[in-house]
């Protein structure tokens, strides 16, 4: 069990990066999810224990992580966005040295230690070649395999498939699931698909403060029959921005697929016109309703902003 508690920190210059986040996180993989700027990597270097908030407190297990830095350290493997990396030493190499800086000092026991990192990141195949040859996919695959030297209980991974491919980041992805049924994983993006292949709990950050947090089916539940789709014309895209909820809007081939949250029909509600249907709601939903359109979730008990569209 991870807990924060309270959690705050601001930056020199006044900048807020977390405003009081408690979180409880249990074994299993658990996704962070907010834009960029939202506080995800503060608080992941709190809990990593490289960087000290202002106020509030971090539990792992018993071990208070903010006093009792060293204890928590054994016992944590961290992935941060961007790991430097000596470019000219083999993947084996580079794995030795870190076990030796981790502190497994027999040679037997960091070479089966290191063969079998790399055999289940699926890196053993290429692990004489130099780092400064791998591809993104696995250079990931290689920082997973570093993070997890010393059997961690808790594994920090922040922004893991940002730029991979398609194929690498599926790829890494099956890798985080098979480890997340064994310690707890938390996981920070921006990638709504990430959390909803991946997590079985998650929460949102925005601004520094936690605005949803459960589990990926309970956070689309609470949305069933409350978005609404229509295409529209790209010309009157802005007017409809002005006068609706709107969560999101994509080109479509025909103009731009407006996704509206509403209580009901918003050609009623909002007296937006007809063309609007009901549509199943997903992740990116409940994501764009509360970080690139906040605005949208006041307005589910509203009653109607009294604009007008033509037919």
């Amino acid at each position: 069990m991870l807990e924060i508690k309270n959690l705050r920190k601001t930056y020199p210059g006044g900048v807020q990066a977390l405003r009081g986040v408690s979180l409880k996180i249990e074994n299993g993989m658990f996704g962070l999810l907010g834009p960029n700027g939202a506080g995800k990597t503060t608080l992941m270097k709190c809990v990593a224990t490289l960087l000290e908030p202002d106020d509030g407190s971090i539990t792992l297990n018993g071990l208070d992580v903010l006093h009792q830095k060293e204890d928590v350290r054994r016992v944590l493997g961290y992935l941060p966005q961007d790991f430097g990396l000596y470019p000219s030493l083999s993947a084996e190499q580079m794995l030795d040295y870190l076990a030796c800086m981790k502190g497994i000092t027999e040679r037997a026991e960091r070479r089966r230690l290191v063969g079998a990192l790399l055999e289940r990141v699926n890196l053993a195949s290429v692990k004489k070649r130099r780092l400064g040859s791998y591809s993104g996919g696995m250079r990931q695959r290689f920082g997973i395999a570093q993070a997890l030297l010393g059997a961690p209980k808790l594994l920090v991974v922040d922004e893991p498939t940002a730029g991979l491919d398609p194929e690498e980041r599926n790829r890494f992805q099956n890798l985080l699931a098979e480890l997340s049924g064994e310690i707890v994983v938390l996981l920070s993006t921006h990638i709504v698909s990430d959390v909803t292949a991946l997590c079985h709990d998650m929460a949102i950050i925005r601004d520094g403060l936690i605005v949803q947090h459960g589990t990926p089916r309970e956070a689309v539940d609470a949305m069933r029959g409350k978005v609404w789709e229509k295409i529209v014309p790209r010309a009157l895209l802005d007017k409809y921005r002005s006068r609706l909820p709107v969560i999101s809007a994509n080109p479509a081939i025909d103009g731009i697929r407006l996704r509206v949250l509403s209580e009901g029909n918003p050609a009623t509600v909002y007296s937006a016109g007809d063309g609007f249907v009901a549509v199943e709601p997903n992740l990116e939903d409940v994501y764009f309703s509360f970080v690139t359109a906040p605005e949208a979730q006041s307005h589910l008990a509203g009653s109607g902003s009294g604009s007008h569209y033509g037919r």
